[in-house]
């Protein structure tokens, strides 16, 4: 199916859930997301066990496939998508796999996308090194097929690695600052989407320029998923996902950060939780919501989808700007 297609659907479409709109635009763009899954399952399968098989059980396990998506999409607004682009969206997959599966050590993580993580199933040390395995696969890959984007790639890492060192800084001494929790955000979850669109516009062969305001929509759009997400630790009920997770796990999230800062007595209880008593973690959940700071969260997911959407306004309106637009504005539709 063509883009001018796809994006026509797109408009037309009037399922009532952003979910299954997201859905919808994955299936439009079935052909390279389908190959960017065989190379994806080409990828777990190098290596030896049990550190393959554990990679396996993430990543062939699904998933949204944002990261992806919107690097064939960043590609496909220069011209057609090449083999090098879709090589790319596999390698931005495998980082954020390789990044969960380090996550769900640290955080002592149970489930994932509905099935027992893998340090469940293989124990920590081999959950570590599945993941240690899907990083090498990412950066081989990138230097055969796309050595320009390289160095960037290396640059995102060390910001993903210092993020997460952030985050697990304050598990140990609780900082629930705004710029700390700018900064993991910043780190930890924008600059994946900003390589992820700024590398699929470049192997399209966009000038500098052009580049530069893809990644600009690849953060402020990172940033607002991650909003949104926040936001569904405390409404989960209507979403689907599992209600205080982020809190049980002593994560710092921008409601919790904000409702800190309008009841600083909330600080003793997140240590308690920090420290492993759970006991605090309803009171807390009820005392974000009555704040209303998860409001404050909305407005600013929602301004941080405008952004993403004003960078692409620099780009020549195609097909593939629109479809990114779609996808841009499912965030917004979710935090409403």
């Amino acid at each position: 199916m063509s883009l001018s297609s796809a994006v026509g659907l797109l408009i037309d479409s009037a399922a009532p859930d952003p979910a299954a709109r997201l859905a919808e635009v994955q299936a439009l763009l079935a052909r390279d997301l389908g190959h960017v899954e065989s190379l994806l399952a080409q990828a777990v399968a190098e290596g030896v066990a049990p550190g393959t098989d554990a990679a396996s059980h993430l990543v062939l396990a699904g998933g949204k496939r944002v990261r992806p998506l919107a690097l064939l999409l960043s590609s496909a607004c220069f011209g057609a998508v090449g083999e090098p682009a879709r090589q790319m969206a596999a390698v931005v997959e495998l980082v954020h796999s390789a990044t969960l599966l380090h996550d769900d050590v640290i955080d002592e993580g149970d489930e994932r996308r509905g099935r027992p993580t893998s340090r469940r199933r293989w124990g920590n040390a081999v959950s570590v090194l599945s993941g240690d395995l899907l990083l090498v696969h990412a950066l081989e890959r990138t230097r055969q097929h796309a050595p320009e984007a390289l160095a960037d790639l290396l640059a995102t890492l060390r910001r993903l690695v210092e993020g997460e060192i952030l985050q697990l800084r304050g598990r140990v001494q609780v900082d629930a600052s705004e710029h700390t929790y700018e900064r993991i955000l910043s780190d930890k979850t924008a600059s994946l989407f900003g390589w992820a669109t700024r590398t699929g516009a470049r192997l399209a062969g966009a000038a500098p320029p052009e580049q530069l305001r893809l990644g600009e929509f690849g953060e402020r759009l990172g940033i607002a998923f991650q909003l949104v997400d926040d936001l569904l630790d405390y409404e989960g009920e209507q979403t689907g996902k599992s209600p205080l997770a982020d809190l049980r796990e002593g994560k710092l999230t921008l409601p919790l950060v904000l409702a800190c800062a309008e009841e600083p007595s909330l600080l003793a209880e997140l240590r308690r939780v920090h420290a492993g008593e759970t006991d605090s973690v309803d009171h807390i959940a009820t005392a974000v919501r009555r704040t209303g700071v998860c409001r404050v969260v909305r407005e600013r997911a929602i301004a941080a989808t405008d952004e993403a959407l004003a960078a692409l306004r620099g780009i020549r309106a195609t097909p593939a700007r629109r479809l990114l637009e779609g996808v841009a504005s499912e965030l917004a539709l979710r935090a409403a």
